[in-house]
């Protein structure tokens, strides 16, 4: 009897421990414990490898240098994409030592078996860690934060390849490609991009990367490709050549999302810019050879508490159409800095602020403003370009992510600009037009109800009549496995849902279709079907008019395809 009372307030005492750790914790963003939100906010970082010093906190339980070098990775893997590479705090909460020593070790471990409401995932519940690995994680983080190596340029310069020299390159196209309707096709788990003519739907070529190509951008000219991975690596591609190659390569830092190329006139093709996520900082090269000219850190004060943040990292990038200055989003501290390239000597940068945790976006149909997601803040950033500040902080929906956005006329609104969001089934539409639909401008003027929470990109083009949206993260399979299209002209008549992932013939795998991608004439759009690196994935091709499947492209050299990024609509920034 009283060892049955004891194994009951055992119990008992295990989950009111639980239930506490769940309350002290909830104050991360609300939704980030939704499935969705779970597997696209708790991701990892490409640093697991990096050698770190391993800081003996006195305070802290003990572990030995495996045990540490395990810890690390686990957390890498898991946990940096949301609380930080320093463990500061990012869309998660902070877990440095002044913390975590004062939780206690037991308290912690509940915490990582069990999660919170507030955005934890309950790792050891799930099956993801064994409890001796949440044991271990719970002392790790009680530890000093092991700090990676920076990265500068004499770094940057030891990455540096110029592989085909400027002078040895083509003067003028030598293939027979089209290549304004090319498409650069991430194979994330390979390491690779695929070069795929839309025309015949054939592979062109399968180039060597770096790992998990985050985006491809075009230079102005469209002759020259950039993709950048998220271990840093930039390839620069020249379409020009009778087979499309690598010409230069650059490893800019040891995690990254983004780079662009100079638009404004006059000074297309000169420069690139990346960004980096570890060290905080962004580099301008040169546009032809990727020599870095000029490094900037990002590390400073967070819009509104003027808090010092040490890791705020750098996100989205657009080219500014109008002047010779990038925008440059600072995730943490919501701040967007407008460059200004043309004296990088005495380089001029404007600081806007925003709001914290800006993470993707896209220009509306003038080019002019940039809808930037602030995805944590559940806020739309608008920035003019032109004038280089803030016009509006627009409240949308839960966690957007609109990839760059879907711009058309809505029948009864005019012009607007659209996003999807991570947390709930909603799509807003923004006005942009502030000249002829000033009472439009800079809000929401519809909510469209799409197929659920976890959508990542949305699409339309401007020939197009349809607005195409995925729900790539959603848990349920079938919501995962298709894609909702409406009719433009007829919004308010809802969406249609087309069975992507079964029309790929792919049986097996999660098969969750991502990222909509429209052909330069807009009358066909194309989506990844994404399965895990050991399972057969493809790229379906619908007929943007009728709806209906037009191709199928099942290659075993597309292994796990997500982005697509066809050369004109990226050259133009059409979507």
């Amino acid at each position: 009897m009283k060892s049955a009372a004891l194994k009951q307030f055992g119990v008992l005492a295990v989950s009111t421990l639980a239930l506490a750790c769940q309350v002290a914790f909830a104050e991360a963003p609300a939704g980030h414990g939704d499935a969705a939100m779970k597997e696209y906010q708790a991701g990892g970082s490409p640093m697991a490898d990096v050698p770190m010093h391993h800081d003996i906190n006195p305070l802290a339980p003990r572990m030995s240098e495996p045990e540490f070098d395990k810890a690390k990775r686990i957390f890498f893997e898991r946990c940096a994409g949301c609380h930080g590479v320093l463990r500061k705090g990012a869309t998660g909460k902070a877990l440095t030592p002044d913390i975590t020593l004062e939780k206690g070790l037991e308290y912690l471990k509940v915490f990582i078996k069990y999660g919170s409401p507030g955005g934890m995932p309950n790792w050891g519940t799930s099956g993801v860690l064994s409890d001796d690995e949440v044991d271990l994680m719970a002392r790790y983080i009680q530890q000093t934060p092991p700090a990676p190596p920076e990265y500068g340029l004499k770094e940057m310069e030891a990455s540096w390849k110029v592989v085909v020299p400027v002078e040895k390159r083509p003067t003028k196209k030598m293939n027979d490609l089209n290549l304004e309707n090319l498409f650069s096709v991430t194979l994330r788990d390979d390491g690779k991009i695929a070069l795929i003519d839309g025309d015949s739907k054939k592979i062109v070529s399968v180039l060597e990367t770096g790992y998990a190509v985050h985006i491809s951008r075009m230079s102005a000219s469209g002759r020259y490709l950039f993709v950048i991975g998220r271990d840093a690596k930039i390839n620069l591609i020249d379409l020009w050549m009778e087979k499309p190659d690598t010409v230069a390569e650059i490893k800019v830092g040891l995690e990254a999302r983004s780079v662009e190329s100079s638009k404004a006139k006059g000074w297309e093709d000169k420069y690139a810019i990346a960004g980096t996520y570890w060290p905080p900082q962004f580099v301008i090269m040169d546009g032809d050879t990727l020599q870095p000219r000029k490094i900037v850190s990002t590390r400073g004060m967070v819009t509104g508490t003027q808090d010092y943040h040490p890791e705020p990292r750098v996100a989205a990038i657009v080219s500014s159409h109008f002047n010779p200055e990038f925008f440059v989003n600072v995730k943490e501290t919501g701040m967007v800095y407008s460059v200004d390239y043309r004296d990088l000597e005495n380089l001029s940068i404007k600081m806007i602020e925003a709001a914290p945790f800006l993470h993707d976006g896209g220009f509306e149909s003038t080019h002019r403003y940039f809808m930037d997601a602030a995805n944590a803040s559940d806020k739309i950033a608008v920035i003019d370009t032109k004038e280089g500040k803030l016009e509006k902080l627009v409240d949308v929906g839960k966690v957007p992510h609109p990839g760059r956005g879907a711009n058309f006329v809505d029948p009864k609104f005019g012009p607007v600009w659209a996003t999807g969001h991570l947390g709930d089934e909603t799509i807003s539409l923004i006005g942009t037009d502030p000249h002829q639909h000033p009472d439009n401008a800079w809000k929401v003027v519809r909510t469209l109800k799409g197929l659920g929470g976890g959508s990542l990109f949305l699409k339309t083009h401007p020939t197009s009549k349809n607005l195409w949206a995925d729900t790539t993260l959603n848990p349920d399979e079938k919501i995962s496995q298709s894609v909702a299209v409406w009719d433009i002209d007829n919004i308010d008549k809802g969406y249609e849902l087309i069975p992507v992932g079964e029309w790929s013939g792919v049986k097996a795998g999660p098969k969750r279709v991502v990222q909509p991608e429209y052909n330069k004439a807009g009358d066909e759009v194309w989506f990844s079907v994404w399965n895990g690196a050991d399972q057969e994935s493809a790229i379906v091709v619908v007929d943007d008019r009728t709806r209906k499947l037009k191709a199928v492209i099942r290659d075993p050299r597309l292994i796990t395809p997500t982005g697509k990024f066809n050369v004109y609509n990226t050259q133009h920034d059409v979507y």
